[in-house]
């Protein structure tokens, strides 16, 4: 078994420590902050201050592929989680009556919590498991390394002076490791780590979104269980968007996004201004027509980008001893909500694998090829599809062409339970779109939808630019 040392104390840190332990690793967790998340959600989630993770506040959504991940390797945790006030959601129950179930519609489940839940369920989880050490206000300030002669003899084909980190460094002093596993977010620091102990810079590709985006939390009225099933959750138009996150107890976020250089942003930072913007489209007006009370003011996060970070390039590995998982390997732009479920896929993969000669070439090659093969198709996804939005949004333009027959799918869907099953299936990470949209069955409905509709056009919802202007002035 290895010993695993963890750089930060977010989902993915959190889980990757729990999972270690859990495959019998001993595993020690270093987060920059003093404290941990406690079981007083409100308090964590309002009124802490945490600089460090500016998404901690933003609204989140557990997909399918996250929620199995807790499901089957941490059930504590997931009840944990619908103790604190987690609800489920099937993406099925869209319809009046459910479809007959299908092998695999278990898996087309949200988990609808704020992050604070999740942390909260995973902190209770690792301060009773005997595997793990948890250092908070002891951040991680360097590396220590050891140079090897030569190339890993697996034949993985890493440079004759790669650098194998073993360990880690604090102002306390300094701690040896078998795997080093870098859970510090694009903020974490890893590059600069990494260039002063004599690595090559990580490969880095990053896609700028253009979008920011606007939310405040409001809390159902006692009483009022649940929200309106319909509209759509999501809608948008030509320059703006609207999305509702149902969350726990009661709690729920409305999203607005614009582009970056829309002139009314700075504008929906006032309450007044995003309230009467929310209630413009469907969903932020059935939401907010049930007397919920305010509990935030407007949060804003822009400069928004989709960004990959590999440690192998076409030399070999950059480092050894070392492996990114969460937003250090893929960092994705919350449009999707896949984050926490890419972050569970690679907390897992480690965990079981970390007594695999997690020193080597061999392995650095192998978590790389791995995340490429598993996590890099659902990250180029991302940028396709937020470039389509961004696009839009900045020129304010409509759909067309190929843009037409893809808002048909998702159209159609919403009375169709076998596309809307084909929809949910890559909503929930639980097939790719070129595969669950190539499927004969499902491209014939859509076809017969189009064909039954020749004047078809992309119904969008929410208030043209006109109106808009207006809603956004004063």
């Amino acid at each position: 078994m290895a010993h695993v040392l963890v750089i930060g104390g977010g989902v993915g840190g959190l889980a990757t420590a729990l999972l270690a332990a859990r495959r019998g690793h001993t595993a020690e967790l270093f987060e920059r902050d003093t404290r941990a998340p406690g079981t007083a959600l409100d308090r964590d989630f309002f009124g802490w201050r945490r600089p460090a993770v500016p998404q901690a506040a933003q609204p989140h959504a557990l997909l399918g592929a996250a929620r199995n991940v807790l499901r089957d390797d941490l059930p504590d945790v997931y009840q944990e989680m619908l103790r604190l006030g987690a609800c489920e959601r099937h993406e099925l129950d869209w319809f009046d009556v459910r479809p007959p179930e299908l092998p695999g519609d278990e898996d087309l489940v949200m988990l609808q919590a704020r992050r604070i839940v999740l942390e909260s369920a995973l902190a209770t989880a690792l301060r009773a498991e005997p595997g793990v050490v948890v250092r908070h206000g002891e951040p991680v300030t360097g590396l220590t390394t050891a140079a090897r002669s030569g190339a890993d003899p697996a034949g993985a084909g890493g440079a004759a002076d790669a650098i194998r980190v073993t360990g880690v460094t604090t102002e306390a002093g300094g701690y040896d490791a078998d795997l080093v596993v870098d859970a510090g977010g694009r903020r974490g620091g890893i590059e600069r780590r990494l260039g002063a102990v004599g690595c090559r810079p990580p490969v880095v590709e990053r896609h700028r979104t253009g979008l920011a985006y606007f939310c405040r939390w409001y809390r159902l009225p006692a009483g009022t269980d649940e929200g309106p099933r319909r509209p759509w959750a999501v809608t948008g138009g030509t320059f703006a968007g609207c999305a509702v996150f149902p969350a726990d107890n009661r709690v729920f976020a409305v999203a607005l996004f614009v582009h970056t250089t829309d002139t009314t942003r700075s504008a929906l930072r006032d309450p007044a201004v995003f309230e009467r913007a929310a209630r413009s489209f469907p969903p932020g007006a059935a939401w907010l027509a049930l007397g919920a009370e305010p509990l935030s003011g407007v949060l804003a996060t822009a400069s928004l980008d989709n960004r990959w970070s590999a440690l192998v390039d076409e030399h070999g590995p950059v480092v050894t001893g070392l492996v990114p998982v969460g937003d250090s390997i893929a960092y994705t732009n919350p449009t999707l909500g896949q984050g926490t479920s890419l972050a569970l896929w690679a907390a897992r993969r480690v965990a079981r694998t970390a007594h695999r000669d997690p020193g080597s070439d061999h392995y650095a090659v192998h978590h790389h090829a791995w995340a490429v093969r598993t996590l890099k198709p659902w990250f180029d996804f991302q940028v396709v599809a937020d470039a389509a939005v961004g696009e839009r949004f900045a020129t304010r333009a409509g759909r067309t062409g190929t843009a037409r027959e893809v808002a048909a799918l998702f159209d159609c869907a919403l009375e169709d339970p076998t596309v809307m099953r084909a929809r949910a299936r890559v909503r929930h990470l639980a097939e790719p779109p070129e595969r669950a949209y190539a499927d004969p069955e499902v491209r014939a409905r859509v076809a017969r939808w189009l064909a039954a509709r020749p004047d078809y056009a992309p119904h969008e919802f929410g208030p043209d630019r006109e109106e808009w202007e207006k809603l956004t002035a004063g």
